[in-house]
């Protein structure tokens, strides 16, 4: 099992002492603990964690709010732990971004797929948003060479084949991307 760096954000001292105690006998580092959710908000900002387990109900920001405002600046799993179990409760952790959830008194034998879980939920989450970025990057790109090629074949009365090589020609020449190349070109006729 790998081992994770994990914020334990709960009120309770005794089930945070547990807590720290049972992940580290599983293996994994404690970066820090808070006991309400602006400081979990605080620690998760400067100890950057893997996980974070959280209590929903909290003082001064309850863990829901917390969790909204963690994952708004830097995504990571969080494992929701609580005494209830209402429905109401449950949507909201998983709307606010809860890749697990645990009810109390949860059993120790539960820690430890609980974050398994988890964490595989949350990297299968961050590949699917990489995919999506990787794809509005390529689909920008394509209309970007599309505006470049249309433009050379106006101005320089070139097929559709022609203008696309010359605009490879051109990255390769230069060791450039072919979307450098493509926004020179649009940028030199809007000038132009």
């Amino acid at each position: 099992m790998e081992s994770y760096r994990i914020l334990i954000a709960e009120d309770e001292p005794l089930t945070r002492m547990m807590l720290r105690a049972r992940l580290e006998k599983i293996g994994h580092q404690v970066v820090a603990e808070a006991e309400n959710g602006v400081q979990a908000v605080q620690a998760a900002r400067v100890h950057e964690p893997d996980l974070i387990i959280m209590d929903i109900r909290m003082p001064e920001m309850d863990g829901i709010e917390a969790a909204r405002a963690i994952v708004q600046e830097r995504p990571c799993a969080i494992v929701f732990l609580t005494a209830y179990s209402e429905q109401e409760l449950v949507e909201a952790a998983s709307e606010a971004g809860a890749f697990g959830y645990l009810v109390k008194p949860f059993r120790k034998e539960d820690l430890g797929p609980a974050i398994e879980i988890a964490m595989l939920r949350f990297r299968e989450l961050q590949a699917r948003n990489r995919e999506v970025e990787e794809l509005k990057e390529a689909l920008e790109t394509r209309k970007l060479i599309e505006r470049a090629k249309g433009i050379l074949m106006q101005r320089l009365g070139l097929t559709e084949e022609e203008a696309f090589k010359r605009i490879h020609f051109q990255a390769r020449n230069q060791n450039k991307k072919m979307r450098e190349i493509a926004e020179s070109i649009i940028t030199a006729a809007d000038l132009i």
